[in-house]
């Protein structure tokens, strides 16, 4: 290494770092908050719609496949339509939509169902949370492509 390089090298070394509140402190900061409001969301709405015991669970179903689409819509709105501000993917996408749905839950869930003797149930539910979730995202994304296209018409 040449002396220039090396005095380079060390000037880049001895240069002050930013803070992490100026780099990741924001991001994880709006994840938490829109992590929070989406937990509770989901929260409420199980309180409102609590699980009958052995039967399917329609309510965590239904927070994941809504969550689903809401996400197709959102990430083609926020990448089609608006310039968004760097701070509202993580703080809707991930904080918001990734505290309301629930892999953990669902995953519970099917556990409840196979020690309660219903494991049909649970295969059922396993694989229409995974269908219909993904179909969600897909019609949400298609949906939102289509109303756009005909908006700039």
């Amino acid at each position: 290494m040449s002396a220039p390089e090396a005095e380079s090298l060390r000037a880049r070394s001895q240069a002050p770092r930013p803070s992490v509140w100026r780099g990741q402190g924001p991001v994880v900061a709006v994840v938490a908050l829109g992590g929070a409001i989406g937990a509770v969301a989901r929260y409420a709405a199980s309180l409102r719609w609590p699980a009958q015991g052995g039967g399917f669970p329609w309510t965590t179903f239904g927070i994941n496949v809504v969550g689903c689409a809401v996400i197709g819509v959102f990430m083609v709105v926020i990448t089609d339509v608006w310039a968004a501000h760097r701070l509202v993917r993580p703080f809707f996408g991930t904080g918001v939509l990734g505290g309301f749905t629930t892999f953990s839950t669902y995953a519970v869930d099917i556990q409840k169902l196979v020690d309660a003797g219903c494991p049909r149930t649970a295969l059922a539910y396993l694989a229409a949370t995974l269908i219909a979730a993904l179909a969600a995202v897909w019609l949400g994304a298609t949906t939102a492509r289509r109303v756009l296209k005909r908006r700039q018409r």
